[in-house]
């Protein structure tokens, strides 16, 4: 069975908003290998899912990109992201959708536990917001990877709401200069 992971940025104190917290970093050598990084984890997967607010922002920016306007350590980025195919998430959208994307339609958690079970690589959800939470609380996400930088913004959408328990346990962190962690956690299964 193919996996789910969610990759996003996370402040300290746990907002999740669409903000680029790498421009904080002005680090170079970090930045190049931030990118090697994130250009692994693209590489290992073979389709993306999206919800309908992370699928607007990546189909107005990535299908202009080319190879290059990689940057430092994503080499092949731009090409692979514009090329693998993209479930989108949303009850707003219609079809059709740009971008190589399907609409999910229907009972969500219900369709991308079909995908799951399809033959191929990983499943890479970038963005953290509703779809990432109701994979959660249906048990469909095997792995995050919470690229945390030391900021706290005081306010902003969470993953994890006031009232909802969840249990991970750490199973890789990954430190990069100017500041950045990848914590790579699962999780933990109520058995």
């Amino acid at each position: 069975m193919r996996k789910i992971i969610v990759s996003t940025y996370l402040t300290l104190d746990g907002v999740i908003q669409p903000i680029d917290w790498s421009a904080q970093s002005q680090d170079p050598a970090s930045a190049e290998e931030r990118g090697n990084y994130a250009r692994d984890l693209l590489f290992e997967a073979d389709t993306l899912l999206l919800g309908r607010e992370t699928y607007q922002i990546f189909a107005e920016v990535w299908p202009t990109r080319t190879a290059a306007d990689d940057g430092p350590g994503e080499a092949g980025v731009a090409d692979r992201i514009n090329s693998l195919p993209k479930y989108v998430a949303s009850s707003t959208l219609s079809e059709p959708l740009s971008w190589n994307a399907t609409l999910i339609k229907g009972d969500v958690p219900r369709e991308i536990a079909r995908l799951k079970e399809q033959p191929g690589q990983s499943i890479v959800m970038y963005g953290c917001g509703q779809l990432a939470k109701t994979l959660f609380e249906h048990n469909l996400v095997d792995e995050f990877r919470f690229w945390v930088y030391p900021v706290v913004r005081g306010r902003g959408a969470r993953l994890f709401e006031d009232g909802v328990a969840a249990d991970l346990e750490l199973v890789e962190t990954r430190v990069f200069g100017g500041g950045f962690v990848v914590l790579t956690c699962i999780p933990k299964r109520v058995v």
